[in-house]
Parts: C-alpha cells; sequence; structure tokens
C-alpha cells in the first residue's frame, strides 16, 4: 500500500526548501515525527525516511527525540552480551 498525501500549492511554495528536497524532506519529518509519538518502530521510521540505521540515530539525537528502548530491549541486548562474551573468552 503506497499513501499520497496531497499538500496545495500555495503551501508547498511557502515551504522553505528547494524543490527537489521537498518530497524527501517531508517524508523524513514524516518518519520522524510517528516515531516519536510511538506510531511506528525505529526499523520502520529509517526505512521510511530512506536513511540508514546509524544516520537515522544521530537525526533523532540532533532533534533531541528519545529513542524508545524499552526495559525488555535492554535485556534482550544484555542476554546477547552476555553470550557474546562467553564464546569470545579464551580460558
Amino acid at each position: 500500500m503506497n499513501a499520497v498525501i496531497e499538500i496545495p500549492e500555495e503551501i508547498a511554495a511557502s515551504i522553505k526548501l528547494p524543490k527537489h528536497r521537498l518530497n524527501g524532506e517531508l517524508v523524513k519529518e514524516l518518519a520522524l515525527q510517528l516515531y516519536r509519538e510511538r506510531m511506528i518502530s525505529f526499523a520502520n521510521a529509517h526505512r521510511l525516511a530512506g536513511m540508514s540505521k546509524v544516520a537515522f540515530h544521530h537525526l533523532l539525537g540532533d532533534r533531541q527525540i528519545p529513542r524508545h528502548y524499552g526495559e525488555d530491549a535492554y535485556e534482550q541486548d544484555l542476554d546477547a552480551l552476555t553470550e557474546w562474551r562467553n564464546a569470545n573468552t579464551t580460558v
């Protein structure tokens, strides 16, 4: 499914961006706002924005948007780190 958002010409013309960057920047802004409001995941937000994970993390930081990182994700990361350490520790 593709969604189309129509912006009246007079409003589009008033946005302070070059025309060739308008669509890409508006999609980034939409991705940021949907992520900020917890309406989409980080994975979907960076894909929607057309950015790598690292670049989207930097953009979130630049905009001071907190990452959604709950206790479950933290515990999964901690378990994965423990497994990695155990697998890579030489005795």
